[in-house]
């Protein structure tokens, strides 16, 4: 009876140990793949504030030119 439990018992805990292992792969490749969208959310964010300072800058500049055209 004590051979039938160790037979049954020691499977199991490899296959759970190899399976241990295959988890630890793919949360490291879904970590690499979060940091990776987080990294190109942060790129298209700088980039949208970048064009929004120069779309206000254009607007600075463009507002002298308004009020000098609408005095002639």
């Amino acid at each position: 009876m004590k051979h039938l439990k160790r037979a049954m018992i020691i499977p199991m805990l490899l296959g759970l140990a190899i399976s241990a292992c295959g988890d630890k792969k793919d949360s490291a490749a879904r970590d690499q793949e979060a940091q990776k969208a987080i990294q190109e959310g942060m790129q298209k964010e700088r980039k949208m504030y970048e064009g929004m300072q120069k779309g206000a800058e254009n607007m600075e500049k463009k507002i002298p030119e308004q009020k000098e055209q609408t005095q002639k």
